[in-house]
């Protein structure tokens, strides 16, 4: 029999990885500053991450707080969809600039699917933990 906390732990880290991901999105993993200080698409990317971590926050610490098993799984399933959207955001969804030694093709692209990555794998976990009670 497993216990009401088995579902918990995921539910944590996926809030901690998706605060990391979007203070870092907003720090030191983001996007480029030209030369010129103008912003590029790389920038609007970065706002996206942002926003798309902040949702999967969320989500983390509805399922960390939810004590009914279908709805944690429910929040599992919708962490790790957004989490495959916010892999996709910068260079798929949004563009980023075209040289490859900008900071947002180096710094902040790997970084975000890296964040990301885990935040699904987290998730995957969070719904075969949580499983039938």
């Amino acid at each position: 029999m497993k216990k009401k906390t088995s579902g918990r732990i995921p539910a944590v880290i996926i809030a901690g990885l998706a605060l990391f991901a979007a203070i870092g999105s907003r720090t030191f993993l983001g996007a480029c500053v030209h030369e010129d200080g103008s912003f590029g698409t790389c920038h609007y990317a970065a706002l996206a991450v942002c926003g798309t971590a902040l949702v999967i926050m969320a989500e983390g610490i509805a399922a960390a707080a939810w004590n009914n098993a279908a709805a944690r799984r429910g929040l599992f399933l919708s962490a790790l969809l957004t989490g495959v959207l916010g892999i996709l955001t910068p260079g798929t969804i949004i563009r980023l600039c075209t040289m490859a030694s900008m900071r947002c093709r180096t710094v902040m692209r790997p970084s975000m699917m890296i964040l990301f990555s885990m935040i699904c794998v987290s998730a995957a976990a969070g719904m075969i933990l949580t499983g039938e009670h």
